[in-house]
């Protein structure tokens, strides 16, 4: 085929995948739902993925690449994908699944690329990405890092670093798939396309508490995205003493939807107690701005 057409277009894309996996680097193409099942998983570690049994779409052509960690290739499709809608971007930061690592989960539809790229970023930070898994559960793909402090080999612990984390992730995401920005809060002042639509800080903002346990309470907050949230809440609960032991923290486009279990010396929050978290987080997290300036 090659031979026998000469169209440029096509012609630098086989150019492109040849010379991608000449160096070793994580090609991704679309993969055919046909070759998957609902749910199929690889494992990759040190920026490769173990090799498996892949099949691609009919006269679609889809390259993802990444060159020096610097710059991304772009795609070329057979079909216009200006007019796919774009998936909602999510990332989740566990601190409860595993007692030895930190898991860091990235989706973005079917879109994922530049993950050597993301893996480059984590390892900047002073972390280690121990190892990770690819998963496709109908047409989205899911990337799970599990990650630890490169010097102590143990799991990230402090809020700050969790929050440096979540924005080196959405950083990289806006950066090599800048069509990300119209669908993340982050992307109004970072991205090439502010979100056309925007939440009501009013609005958004839900608060609860709930038991869990004689020792501990599940503190359970959704919110309006922005830079800095997470080491906000931290403080806000820091200030009152309420401690906290674990969080999921997860972002979901324009939406911060956390967890944390969370205690006061070492017992349940009670009822009034309670009411005075949800009272302070209510005040600090409905205002338009941030005082956070690191961020």
């Amino acid at each position: 085929y090659y031979n026998s057409n000469k169209n440029p277009r096509i012609i630098r894309a086989m150019a492109i995948a040849n010379a991608f996996i000449s160096s070793s680097i994580v090609s991704r193409s679309k993969l055919s739902s046909s070759s998957y099942s609902s749910s199929h998983s690889r494992v990759f570690r040190d920026g490769f993925i173990q090799p498996g049994k892949t099949s691609f779409h009919q006269n679609k052509y889809l390259l993802r690449a990444s060159i020096d960690s610097t710059k991304t290739v772009g795609s070329y499709s057979s079909s216009d994908q200006e007019a796919d809608s774009v998936p909602m971007p999510i990332v989740l930061i566990d601190q409860d699944s595993d007692s030895d690592a930190t898991i860091v989960q990235l989706s973005f539809g079917d879109r994922l690329g530049a993950l050597i790229d993301t893996m480059k970023a984590l390892k900047d930070l002073g972390l280690d990405v121990a190892k990770g898994t690819v998963t496709t559960e109908g047409s989205v793909l899911q990337t799970k890092f599990f990650i630890t402090h490169l010097d102590t080999a143990r799991k990230v612990e402090d809020p700050d670093m969790l929050e440096r984390i979540r924005l080196t992730i959405i950083n990289n995401l806006l950066k090599y798939h800048p069509e990300s920005s119209e669908r993340l809060a982050m992307g109004e002042a970072f991205g090439i396309k502010a979100p056309q639509k925007k939440l009501d800080v009013d609005i958004a903002t839900h608060i609860h508490v709930k038991a869990d346990g004689p020792k501990r309470s599940l503190l359970c907050i959704e919110t309006a995205d922005r830079p800095g949230l997470l080491l906000e809440i931290i403080k806000i609960m820091a200030d009152i003493n309420v401690n906290v032991e674990s969080a999921e923290i997860d972002t979901e486009g324009l939406v911060a939807k956390d967890t944390f279990h969370v205690n006061y010396r070492g017992a349940a929050l009670n009822s009034s107690l309670s009411q005075v978290l949800i009272n302070c987080l209510r005040y600090y997290l409905r205002r338009p701005e941030t005082d956070e300036d690191s961020y």
